[in-house]
């Protein structure tokens, strides 16, 4: 049987497909010529890219990050992800964002394939109409009443209900895909068609024909025509899978079409160790077979065939036949409008199917760890802690020829691939070792007043005392790039302020971390809580590691402004800690000091140029232009081959002059330098305000009413006068070290070090108080008297 529905006016397609739909029944729409179709579309304002997919169909992808290589594709659209709320009528918004995505990676060269439901509900809606429609118009002629009784709608028999609904469904689909000038074809299949091997061989033919031409195959069960759902026995076997649902439908057409992965869109996140909704519930990022027994099922979903258990059960089928499989919420009004893409570009969203299990625990593992080391240091007591830090100062320099024999690996590894500034970031020197193990015993010794610190101490009342002091943060996770002396630096602040640890190094990295982590373990060890400090060794992208909002309570990027942005806007529900840039001016004016200005600018730029608190934009006053002064910071510069870009001022003033600069909001990271000319101090500073990001600003003068004026007015987390700007640091600060330099407006602020790791929690000790005894009427009075703050020796 073929029903068709064409305005290509091409007969040839239908008679090429009628050798493969002899047994299938098959409804095909499309609004384009058969020769369109072998091409690659694209389309206005739908980004999309082309990527290379070639993959011979064996084992299934162990890991989500190979998702992106995936060829052929099947999405399972639910019944709760197509129907609305009321389970009359399709979610029309929700369908037409699928369609889009389905289309965004048809038209990047794979093959998608559609196995969705809807026809009972929309055929329930048209039926239901026409059965108002009936018995107004009937009782309007029997009973002569201008108004109408209430009228009970019968119970619609759901075969009915699929017959009437199926054609409408799929005119919505065609107009969809329309829209992307992507053709559709429909495939109605029962049991019968994949145990019957004519007919089996049949299906098959028809959608590789399909696939061929570029054409999406939208496949369901002929419901019209179908028994009864059978017991939950039929899908025991590992060969054999009956068609009773969707969900085991999709499975035996993606191991029969050999899929390189079936995406399973439900009205759940994805599968839950528990039922969704119960308290103890926490979502399973990857299962793998054998983990039936750890998973405890609900109810089945609030329509359709088959609950959570009956998609497990088929997607574990599916996997065993070489396909991957994600299961995952397509309801969801924050996420359905990219799920599909998200889960094809291998981030994190709901439950991956995998065969292959990680040698170490998951990131979530690691985040509880960290959780329960935090919360075990926090209750050490602050010489403890010391300990532990100057155990890992000492692990530092003893251990110092392993630690650079792994350095060594990375720099070799990392040559003629990173630039010059990142690979001088990378690199570790026994000096720096040594630096290193002299700040971390700064550190420890600055902890022993840390956590647990009275910060308040008020009498409410007799007999009722409330204490504000101060507490871990939580878990910390530090993402940092480059940079493997940030690990002991950042793990010895988190140990000295009883904070869990998760650390995200870049790859470039990979030795150096991995033995300072394992020395970091070492000192941790010495009181049993080596877990507090965790490195995510696994293949999770930084986007992901964001969105862990229940066990991560605060994020510190340290690297580039790209790596900060990145961060801050892939962030959900969590707060992060840094700067997205550093741009940090030097206001020379009218009366600095010939003998501080050329070596306050030579610091500032040359001693390290990659880093964050470098100089970027030297401001000078015009006065001081053509002369002695200015030509020696010129010349200065010259030596140092420090590039200049003329800022647009100083630029007029020039007859030949420098490169103009294209923005003057540029942090260069580089022997790069933009010059400017300003008239005043109030323009000196009108400008880092317009165009700088509050990072590090210095003035130079020798008068004190003008860097006073400097000091105070210019919005800054460090400001400073005649120093140079890379004073910005936890070290120099005699912070011991920091965890990063924040720019933000709320909690800590420059650079953050133990402090900027705390937080306060307030206890109140009382007698039976309650609240109404300090009413009008009652018998006490609030006294709100401050008492004395107890002191806690440092020695």
């Amino acid at each position: 049987m073929l029903s068709r529905v064409c305005r290509s006016g091409s007969p040839s397609f239908t008679h090429r497909l009628l050798p493969w739909v002899q047994s299938t029944t098959l409804s095909r729409s499309c609004r384009v010529q058969p020769s369109a179709i072998r091409h690659v579309r694209s389309w206005s304002n739908i980004p999309f890219i082309t990527v290379p997919l070639s993959r011979t169909h064996g084992k299934s992808f162990a890991h989500r990050s190979e998702l992106k290589h995936a060829k052929r594709i099947v999405v399972k659209l639910g019944s709760a992800v197509v129907t609305r709320g009321d389970e009359c009528g399709l979610a029309l918004g929700r369908l037409a964002s699928i369609v889009e995505q389905v289309s965004v990676l048809q038209n990047q060269g794979r093959e998608m394939m559609l196995v969705t439901s809807g026809a009972v509900a929309f055929g329930k809606q048209r039926l239901r109409h026409e059965i108002l429609l009936s018995q107004s118009v009937r009782q309007a002629l029997h009973s002569g009443q201008n108004q109408l009784k209430e009228m009970a709608i019968p119970v619609l028999e759901a075969r009915a209900c699929a017959a009437a609904g199926q054609s409408g469904l799929m005119a919505l689909y065609e107009a969809m895909f329309t829209q992307y000038s992507i053709c559709a074809a429909q495939i109605l299949v029962t049991n019968l068609d994949f145990h019957d091997e004519q007919k089996r061989r049949n299906l098959n033919g028809t959608l590789h024909e399909l696939l061929r031409m570029n054409i999406v195959p939208i496949v369901n069960t002929n419901d019209a025509v179908v028994p009864p759902a059978e017991p939950n026995s039929d899908l025991q076997g590992v060969n054999v899978i009956s068609v009773k649902d969707n969900d085991s439908l999709a499975a035996r057409l993606a191991v029969e079409m050999k899929t390189d992965l079936l995406i399973v869109l439900s009205d759940v996140e994805g599968l839950f160790d528990n039922p969704p909704g119960s308290d103890d519930a926490k979502l399973i990022d990857i299962f793998y077979p054998g983990d039936q027994q750890s998973v405890t099922f609900g109810t089945k979903s609030r329509v359709g065939m088959g609950g959570m258990e009956a998609k497990v059960k088929a997607a574990l089928w599916a996997l065993q036949g070489g396909t991957s499989v994600v299961i995952a919420n397509g309801t969801h009004p924050k996420v359905s409008g990219h799920v599909i893409t998200d889960i094809v570009e291998g981030k994190k969203v709901g439950t991956f199917f995998s065969e292959v299990k990680p040698a170490g625990p998951t990131v979530e593992q690691q985040g509880e760890m960290a959780r329960s080391g935090g919360r075990m240091l926090a209750t050490l007591e602050p010489e403890q802690r010391a300990e532990i830090i100057h155990h890992l100062a000492d692990l530092l320099t003893d251990q110092r020829d392993e630690i650079l024999l792994a350095n060594k690996k990375d720099l070799e590894e990392a040559e003629g691939r990173l630039a010059a500034p990142l690979l001088k970031r990378l690199s570790l020197s026994t000096s720096k070792l040594n630096s290193l193990a002299i700040g971390l015993r700064q550190i420890a010794a600055s902890s022993q007043d840390s956590v647990g610190r009275v910060l308040r101490r008020t009498r409410i009342a007799k007999d009722l005392e409330l204490e504000q002091v101060t507490v871990p943060i939580g878990v910390l996770l530090v993402i940092f790039e480059s940079r493997p002396d940030c690990l002991p630096q950042v793990a010895a602040l988190a140990i000295a302020s009883g904070n869990g640890l998760l650390l995200k190094g870049g790859k470039e990295a990979s030795h150096s971390n991995r033995i300072l982590h394992l020395l970091t373990q070492e000192a941790l060890s010495i009181h049993g809580i080596k877990e507090a400090v965790q490195l995510v060794n696994t293949r999770e992208e930084v986007e992901d590691l964001c969105r862990l909002d229940k066990m991560i309570d605060l994020i510190i990027p340290r690297g580039s402004s790209q790596l900060v942005r990145n961060i801050q806007k892939a962030a959900k529900g969590i707060p992060v800690m840094g700067h997205s840039e550093g741009i940090c001016h030097m206001y020379v004016d009218s009366e600095a000091s010939v003998d501080k200005i050329t070596r306050l600018v030579r610091d500032s730029k040359c001693e390290y140029p990659a880093a964050c608190n470098a100089l970027e934009t030297l401001l000078i006053h015009r006065d001081l232009l053509r002369t002695p002064l200015f030509d020696q910071i010129i010349d200065m510069l010259r030596v140092e081959q420090v590039k200049i870009h003329a800022g647009p001022k100083f630029a007029s003033y020039l007859t030949f002059s420098p490169s103009e600069v294209k923005s003057l909001r540029t942090e260069y990271g580089d022997l790069e330098l933009c010059i400017e000319v300003v008239d005043s101090v109030q323009e000196a500073i009108d400008h880092i305000h317009k165009y700088g990001s509050s990072h590090t600003d210095v003035i130079v003068t020798e008068n004190e009413k003008t860097a006073e004026f400097f000091l105070q007015h210019v919005d800054s987390a460090c400001v400073f006068w005649n120093a140079s700007t890379r004073f910005s640091d936890g070290y120099r600060f005699g912070l011991g070290a920091e965890v990063g330099i924040s720019t933000s407006r709320i909690h800590a602020r420059g650079p953050v070090g133990l402090e900027g790791l705390l937080t306060t929690k307030w206890l109140l000790r009382g007698r039976d108080h309650v609240v109404s005894d300090f009413s009008e009427h009652g018998s006490l009075k609030y006294l709100h008297e401050n008492l004395p703050v107890p002191q806690r020796s440092t020695n």
